[in-house]
Formats: structure tokens, C-alpha cells, sequence
């Protein structure tokens, strides 16, 4: 399992500007076996690539806005053969997009797009946030009519275990209708505090035993572990994210 850890590097944005590769290095030192790519902070595709390719580290996937799926896909999968990655994770959506209409072209267009690539072997996931259960779409809510796990619908979740809880709903629960359909989950927790925000994986208020045991048997393939807000130095708190991470899988190996 320990192999499947990533770190989502939306967490440390800000280091990325100035030193990407060593950002990489530190990653790759401190434990985790991926990282999943939100941007490249000016440094070109090869630049990065060499560099993953030089630690060992795997790329979990990339997230990509739609407009920019939209409208240039080819460098799109450009960049992921470049990164050794088949998933392509669309990861947020303008708020004036978040109309019913909208998220219908939305899901037409990902649709095709997955079509298109499904033969080159590459994958669309759709990761949320706490705004898709405000919108209801044919009873569901946006999110689950987004990915209806149909045979005809071609998104692949990526949920939040964080804005599924912000929400009111139980993650685990929650994630049980995507069995064999989220390729990649993203692991965030939640403050215990009446604030109720971002925390290091395992001081916070979600269990997370539970969820990586099912991930286990339902074909997840990638945890990555995103914090949007670190209280201190991100790197700080990933390291605590992933120490934590490493002592809920030995837990889980010695009771199975």
C-alpha cells in the first residue's frame, strides 16, 4: 500500500515557484512514491520529467482545468506521456459554471474526451469540491450525476474525502458507489475544532483505516494526500501526513 502514497502538490504551490526539482527531491526523500502534478510553475514538461524520472517518483495523475482540456488537449497529453501518467483529473469548476447546464456540458464534453483518449489508454477522473451537493441535477446531486457509475458514463471519480465530510456525509459511505472507479482518491482531514478546516492526515476528525482498507479491495491505485492550507511550513505538514499515512498501513498489514 505504501507504494500508492502521493503527494498533491497544490499543497506546496508556493515552493514550486522557486524550485520545483528540489521540491521533488525533498518529496522523494521524506518517503512518498508520487506526486500528483497541478501546474508546472513555469518550468517546461522535460524539466520536470527528468527530474521524476531521476528520483523515482510517480506521477499520480494531473490535474487540468476544463477550459484548458477544452481547448488544448493536445499538449494536454503531451504532458502526460511526458509524466508516465494516464490519468487526467479535471479538478475544479468557475463558479459561473455551476449552473445545471453547465455541469450537462460538462459531463458531455469529458465524456468525449475520455472516448478520444480511451484507446491511447488514458483515463478522465473528476475531482470535487463541496459545491457540486448544491446544485441537484434529476434528483442527484451534481457530483453524482457527474459520475453516475454507469456503463455509459466514462468519468472516473477522484472524491475528496474532506468537502464529502464538509458536506455531512460519511466519506466511506460515501465513496462505496465508486467501487472500481476512483483510480486515484484524494485523502485530506478535517480540523476537530468548530472551524472545521484542513488538517494533517490523522490529527483531524475523518478515520481513514477504513477507507484505505476499502481502497484496497476496490481498486484505488493512487492516495494522494492534498492539504489546501498548511498552519506552518507544508512540507511540515505533509511529512506528518505521511508518517501518519505509513502507521495506518502497518496497521492495517499486521491485521490482515
Amino acid at each position: 500500500m505504501k507504494h500508492k502514497f502521493a503527494a498533491q502538490l497544490y499543497t506546496v504551490r508556493n515552493l514550486l515557484k522557486d524550485d520545483f526539482p528540489g521540491v521533488l527531491r525533498e518529496l522523494k526523500d521524506m518517503g512518498w512514491s508520487g506526486v500528483q502534478i497541478s501546474g508546472l510553475f513555469g518550468y517546461s514538461k522535460e524539466e520536470i520529467s527528468a527530474v521524476l524520472q531521476e528520483t523515482g517518483l510517480k506521477a499520480a495523475g494531473m490535474h487540468v482545468g476544463i477550459e484548458r482540456l477544452r481547448e488544448d488537449l493536445q499538449a494536454v497529453v503531451e504532458e502526460a506521456e511526458a509524466f508516465h501518467t494516464k490519468d487526467i483529473v479535471c479538478p475544479y469548476v468557475q463558479e459561473a459554471l455551476r449552473t445545471i447546464e453547465s455541469y450537462e456540458a460538462i459531463k458531455w464534453d469529458l465524456n468525449g474526451i475520455a472516448r478520444k483518449l480511451e484507446g491511447k489508454g488514458y483515463r478522465i477522473s473528476y475531482h470535487n469540491h463541496d459545491f457540486e451537493f448544491k446544485t441537484m441535477i434529476g434528483g442527484k446531486s451534481a457530483l453524482e450525476f457527474m459520475l453516475d457509475p454507469v456503463e455509459d458514463n466514462h468519468i472516473l471519480a477522484e472524491i475528496d474525502t474532506y468537502w464529502v465530510k464538509k458536506t455531512g456525509h460519511d466519506p466511506l459511505d460515501f465513496i462505496r458507489q465508486y467501487a472500481h472507479r476512483m483510480p486515484i482518491i484524494h485523502l485530506k482531514d478535517m480540523t476537530l475544532d468548530d472551524n472545521q478546516t484542513y488538517a494533517e492526515i490523522g490529527t483531524g476528525s475523518i478515520d481513514f483505516k477504513p477507507i484505505l482498507a476499502w481502497g484496497e479491495g476496490n481498486g484505488v491505485e493512487w492516495y494522494a494526500v492534498e492539504q489546501d492550507e498548511c498552519p506552518g511550513d507544508p512540507m511540515d505538514s505533509l511529512q506528518i501526513s505521511y508518517d501518519n499515512l505509513n502507521e495506518l498501513a502497518e496497521q492495517l498489514i499486521k491485521t490482515n
